[in-house]
């Protein structure tokens, strides 16, 4: 015989890890702190290859110019604007990544608390019909 009630909570347990879940899921794995870790090194990786690769389409841009006054050029001082630049893009794009993730890792966990609760439904009614059957099996032992 099926359970309906069954039927119901496991009809929402896979609408919810074909829709949400796919997005939600994966971040169940980790503890908050290494979720946002995660993300802050891809971000530090990603910055950093960002501004190389702007920084020397920039210099391309400006070839002529830079080789004709290179030898006038104070080398530190624009040594130290691009590392002040460096540094502040990456301070900049980390406070925005710390801030999604944490809105995200936020929201993945109060979506999958209710899925959490559907499958401790489901294992409630597997329990149930578990005990039923060993009460019917029993019952069917005493009368034989």
């Amino acid at each position: 015989m099926l359970n309906e009630e069954k039927v119901r909570v496991m009809t929402k347990l896979a609408i919810y890890e074909q829709g949400e879940g796919k997005k939600y899921l994966p971040v169940s794995k980790y503890y908050r702190s290494d979720y946002i870790g995660l993300a802050m090194i891809k971000n530090f990786f990603l910055v950093s290859i960002a501004y190389v690769v702007l920084t020397a389409l920039i210099a391309l841009y400006y070839l002529d110019e830079l080789l004709e006054t290179i030898h006038k050029m104070n080398l530190i001082k624009l040594g130290a604007q691009i590392i002040i630049g460096y540094i502040i893009l990456l301070a900049g794009y980390s406070v925005l990544v710390y801030v999604i993730q944490t809105v995200k890792y936020s929201r993945a966990k109060k979506s999958i608390k209710n899925y959490y609760m559907q499958l401790g439904k489901l294992t409630k009614i597997y329990a149930k019909e578990e005990k039923r059957s060993q009460n019917r099996t029993v019952l069917r032992r005493d009368k034989v």
